[in-house]
């Protein structure tokens, strides 16, 4: 039942993410559509599963949820730290930086993530992935301690990534 199941639906979330995006789109909901969008939505994915990588085994959803949450908050008060650095602290006294955060996943969708999730954040942008994606290279606006840096984007936002693809390694 397991390998039918994978095989209808290599990609259950973008099957449902289509199926609603259909019905949105035709600005109407009414049984045909909703039968219509859910029939794209498996036949989509399915054509073009070959081209996928590999999806990750098992992501704890709860976890997921509660770190887009973390990462959320996190934009809405880098948006006004970096709104406050603007306006407060004059160019030459900017302290931007180059940080390298090694990194324990392993997980490719996590890498994606974290590096997304650093991009997103207000006054840092993931800058560049080792070529055998052991750390990447993240810009910083201003900082006083770049080990600082370092130390929260591993603890807040790695750590949790690994509890979220199972990427857990001794």
């Amino acid at each position: 039942m397991g390998r039918a199941y994978r095989w209808l639906l290599p990609h259950p979330i973008l099957t449902l993410i289509l199926a609603v995006v259909w019905v949105l789109l035709q600005n109407q909901v009414s049984s045909g559509m909703v039968v219509f969008g859910i029939i794209l939505g498996i036949i989509i994915p399915r054509m073009t599963a070959k081209w996928w990588p590999d999806r990750p085994n098992a992501l704890k959803l709860g976890k997921m949820f509660s770190y887009s949450l973390i990462v959320i908050w996190d934009i809405l008060v880098a948006n006004i730290e970096v709104a406050w650095i603007v306006l407060t602290v004059p160019n030459a006294k900017l302290k931007p930086t180059w940080i390298v955060v090694p990194l324990a996943l392993r997980e490719p969708e996590a890498i994606t993530m974290l590096a997304g999730t650093i991009t997103l954040t207000p006054g840092t942008v993931s800058a560049d992935l080792s070529s055998e994606g052991h750390s990447i290279l993240v810009h910083v606006l201003h900082t006083d301690d770049p080990d600082a840096v370092r130390d929260e984007i591993k603890t807040r936002y790695e750590q949790r990534l690994q509890e979220i693809f199972n990427d857990v390694r001794d």
